[in-house]
């Protein structure tokens, strides 16, 4: 048995209550969008990982943080990203999510992929149903329940 990678997604809206998706770099057939994420660094919160790696994979740093989901939502990744894994000396068999939602209130400009590693070539700010809808089949659960519980909160913001 595998052991679950733990992971911070960091789900970002605007202040036209848009919510930020990301086209990962790899994405040559199929489009891959996804919210900012990575793995958790020893003493790291989750809620200082996501912010962590939405500065790394974006450059994005004028965010407030509103709040973080108090549980991981657990998937499981697909065989051949298991495989994949073991190649790397992971022996990861799935990811442990841990979400937290912030305001964005600097300019898209801010936006600069090549920040870091890059791992992403495009972003659009989409309506609350895209997510779910453009969500990696493994994780359209752990999307669901993210924005279940950020949605109300992203609708009721006073910016």
């Amino acid at each position: 048995m595998g052991v679950y990678r733990k992971n911070a997604g960091a789900v970002v809206f605007n202040k036209d209550k848009k919510i930020l998706l990301c086209r990962r770099l790899s994405s040559t057939v199929n489009e891959l969008w996804q919210f900012p994420q990575g793995g958790i660094d020893d003493g790291e919160t989750p809620a200082e990982a996501a912010a962590r790696e939405l500065e790394e994979e974006t450059g994005i740093t004028s965010v407030k943080r509103l709040m973080s989901l108090d549980k991981p939502i657990r998937y499981n990744f697909p065989e051949d990203v298991v495989e994949k894994f073991k190649t790397m000396g992971r022996d990861a068999v799935g990811q442990d999510q841990y979400w937290s939602l912030f305001y964005f209130y600097g300019d898209d400009s801010e936006i600069d992929f090549a920040k870091d590693e890059v791992e992403f070539n495009a972003y659009e700010w989409v309506s609350e149903d895209e997510p779910v809808k453009r969500a990696w089949h493994p994780k359209i659960e752990s999307y669901k329940t993210a924005m279940e519980a950020f949605i109300p909160i992203i609708k009721e913001y006073e910016i």
